[in-house]
């Protein structure tokens, strides 16, 4: 862990801190070091800071108070929403000159606009709490990650999150029609609009969607809804391999009209873990099978389509070999007991001790390829290390992590990361695929960023952070 006491003092003027005090007042002002503590540590426990304080404004005007105080003595600030991203983006460095300002009281839905299919909502609003205000409308916020009991929607789309829905309805980047942004001088830029159709020059929100707070404060934002699916049909599928998965993703998006919604593959290793250290789960299956799919369609009428269209695929997949079984969930509690394995694998993993996690992307026409080089190259370097290639395929994203040897040393493991990243991340950028899916840059990945992106790339991320930020004040050490 990268880590500093946060009971030290921080050479912070106590005038500024006087000052944002003023601002957010006692119920928004956090500066005992226990309080202080969960906002300092990221999720997995990789960095630790500090900070004099963690600001927890109510509303946009404190929000732009905050910056322009801070602005005005050249202090840092780090934006925070959930504390639920995994690459070191949310948390303080250990100077203990950084600001925490987290969102999180400011969680207000301002309006639901169900003919516009459109929620307006403040950065704080868990998404959780936000597919309910949206189910409650009868509608739809598909927005669906593991972390979305905890997460809040600033950090969603500061960090352009994907999740399990991203093959039908995009990444949060998608979802965003308009932007409310603190700018790094404490002027409010107000975008809020809930247009799907504004050709008004440069759309700016995209600038703030995924730069993890480095450009700006996301203080609210408009987002879409959807129709509310009637019909879901969910199928656990045993495919040939991951070539096989592929094909049957083209087949199902042809037969359902685009109605897939999820299609996450899983290799067998994956349901033994979920089943060694979960309780309540077991296999739909009546035998085991090297690779799995689990695939979800919907549609807003439950005419009885999907069901054959499903059916139908599957029975021509047989046929042809890519499959080898199904079993298509017959109720709702049977639908989330498959989703289940599928939700548990993250939590189950922890339990097999240390793991080297990649988080990559690429086009879904190579996922099979792209699994099986990068297997074959671990493994020829270090044989006894567990592969696990799970993941959205429908979007082309695999979660390839590296678990340690059984009974193997964690530091041992841990201590070939620099090695294993190289192998994984140069076949992945061969194919022209992303180092980052889902989870972005943070700290983390800053040292890939500057390997592979291009000179020209860097060098327009740089000019327009100078632009904004002059200062450097937002959320530094971050992104680039």
């Amino acid at each position: 862990m990268r880590q500093a006491s946060v009971a030290e003092a921080a050479p912070v003027d106590p005038a500024l801190l006087a000052r944002l005090r003023a601002v957010v007042g006692e119920a928004g002002w956090v500066d005992q070091p226990d309080a202080i503590a969960p906002y300092v540590l990221d999720q997995r426990r990789l960095w630790l800071g500090r900070t004099p304080v963690v600001l927890r404004p109510a509303s946009t005007a404190e929000v732009a108070a905050i910056v322009r105080h801070c602005a005005a003595a050249s202090v840092a600030i780090v934006p925070q929403g959930g504390n639920t991203g995994l690459l070191g983006g949310s948390v303080p460095d250990q100077s203990g000159r950084e600001i925490v300002v987290n969102l999180g009281r400011m969680n207000r839905i301002r309006e639901i606009d169900p003919l516009n299919y459109a929620m307006t909502v403040e950065a704080g609003c868990i998404l959780a709490e936000l597919q309910a205000a949206a189910e409650s409308a009868d509608r739809l916020f598909p927005l669906s990650l593991g972390a979305e009991g905890s997460c809040q929607i600033g950090g969603n789309l500061s960090t352009n999150a994907g999740g399990v829905n991203v093959l039908r309805y995009g990444n949060a980047r998608e979802l965003a029609l308009g932007l409310e942004v603190v700018l790094p001088d404490g002027s409010i830029w107000d975008g809020l609009r809930a247009l799907r159709k504004d050709n008004t020059g440069y759309d700016l929100k995209h600038l703030f969607l995924g730069a993890e707070g480095t450009l700006g404060i996301i203080t609210a934002a408009v987002v879409k809804m959807f129709p509310r699916p009637r019909d879901v049909q969910t199928a656990l599928i045993a495919v040939r391999d991951a070539g096989a998965a592929c094909e049957l993703l083209a087949d199902l998006r042809v037969a359902s009209g685009e109605s897939v919604t999820g299609f996450e593959y899983m290799p067998r290793i994956c349901f033994d873990i979920v089943f060694r250290h979960l309780k309540g789960l077991r296999d739909p299956m009546a035998r085991a099978y090297d690779h799995y799919v689990l695939a979800e369609l919907s549609a807003g009428r439950a005419t009885g389509a999907l069901r054959e269209a499903l059916e139908v695929v599957l029975a021509e997949a047989l046929e042809k070999g890519q499959v080898i079984d199904a079993v298509i969930a017959e109720s709702t509690a049977q639908a989330k007991a498959m989703w289940a394995i599928r939700h548990g694998i993250p939590e189950a993993n922890r339990h097999e001790g240390a793991v080297i996690r990649h988080d990559v992307a690429v086009p879904v026409s190579r996922i099979a390829e792209f699994i099986a080089t990068a297997s074959t190259a671990v493994r020829d370097r270090y044989p006894a290390m567990r592969i696990l290639a799970f993941g959205h395929l429908g979007d082309g994203n695999v979660h390839f992590n590296i678990n340690q040897p059984e009974g193997g040393d964690p530091a041992a493991h841990l201590a070939e990361w620099e090695a294993v990243h190289r192998i994984v991340h140069d076949i992945v950028v061969g194919m022209r695929g992303s180092f980052s899916a889902e989870h972005g840059i943070g700290r983390f990945k800053r040292a890939e960023l500057e390997r592979y992106k291009s000179p020209v790339e860097l060098a327009l991320m740089r000019r327009i952070k100078g632009l904004l930020d002059p200062g450097g004040i937002m959320n530094p050490g971050k992104v680039v």
